[in-house]
């Protein structure tokens, strides 16, 4: 690539914060969105919305009235971008973007309250601390990650200098013992970590590796920095429509009422529906039944 394609590139992983969908800038919606239930902070992990740029993502959340999200990483970075060139374009982008980023949410109407930015084993350590630094930029003090318990004792020292908190997220891949999965590899990967190495739980994913939600966050709660709602079946089995899996979404959001739980618990729209902000609202309908 030249300079010029470069730049074009670079400049285009952030260009619909410059061109939001028609009409959206001087027609706003005339409440901001409030997604707190019964004192459970219903968010959503941006994801959910990856069918769609990063304008109209937030315009659908907003829309939808949620008022906390988990900003997915894809949402930021230029889609075509990979390998070597998305570890450029991570070290060269300026943190200002990410501020504007930050601004676009607020004047939505919607909190950020993380940074999903997953670290790998084969990332350096610039790429590492890049991340913290975009964190740091777009004002959140948390950062979540799909990552391998190898790499925690990398990350520790960024999240100890940068005072951010990372909540490793797990998957249902229970037979790599480097992947996190059940309660034994989040117990396994924080073995003398500092404080700042803490969970985000995947309750659906937690179901498809066979392990208790909620027991887990009856023992882990003081670790926990936030869930992701899902509704799959054991055994490694599919994603399905809130309500319709094995996965007690209801008691999980029973758990997080009744014991005055702070973390937010987010919406992760992963199941085959239709239309995606129609599911989502679906989803936050279910919440708000269980909530009741």
């Amino acid at each position: 690539m030249n300079r010029r394609e470069w730049n074009k590139l670079a400049l285009g992983g952030l260009a619909t914060l410059a061109a939001p969908a028609t009409g959206w800038a001087n027609n706003w919606l005339d409440t901001k969105p409030n997604s707190k239930i019964k004192g459970v902070q219903i968010g959503i992990q941006s994801y959910s919305l990856r069918d769609r740029g990063l304008a109209e993502a937030i315009q659908a959340i907003a829309e939808v009235g949620i008022n906390s999200c988990e900003l997915w990483s894809g949402h930021v970075e230029p889609k075509e971008l990979t390998g070597e060139e998305r570890q450029k374009w991570r070290m060269t982008v300026s943190l200002d973007e990410m501020k504007k980023v930050a601004d676009q949410f607020k004047k939505a109407g919607v909190q950020l309250s993380a940074y999903n930015y997953s670290f790998r084993d084969q990332m350096s350590d610039g790429e590492i601390e890049r991340g913290f630094q975009m964190a740091k930029a777009l004002g959140v003090n948390t950062m979540t990650a799909s990552s391998t318990v190898s790499i925690v004792k990398r990350i520790d020292p960024f999240a100890q200098k940068y005072k951010i908190r990372v909540g490793l997220h797990n998957h249902d891949k229970i037979e790599d013992l480097n992947e996190f999965s059940n309660a034994a590899s989040f117990e396994r990967a924080t073995q003398g970590a500092s404080p700042f190495i803490v969970f985000n739980l995947d309750v659906g994913h937690f179901v498809a590796a066979n392990d208790d939600p909620i027991a887990f966050i009856r023992q882990h709660h003081e670790r926990i920095v936030m869930i992701h709602l899902k509704d799959r079946k054991r055994n490694h089995g599919s994603n399905e429509v809130f309500g319709q899996g094995e996965t007690p979404l209801k008691e999980v959001l029973a758990l997080l009422r009744d014991n005055k739980y702070a973390f937010p618990a987010n919406i992760e729209y992963e199941y085959k529906g239709a239309d995606t902000v129609t599911e989502i609202k679906k989803c936050l309908d279910y919440c708000k039944q269980a909530l009741a």
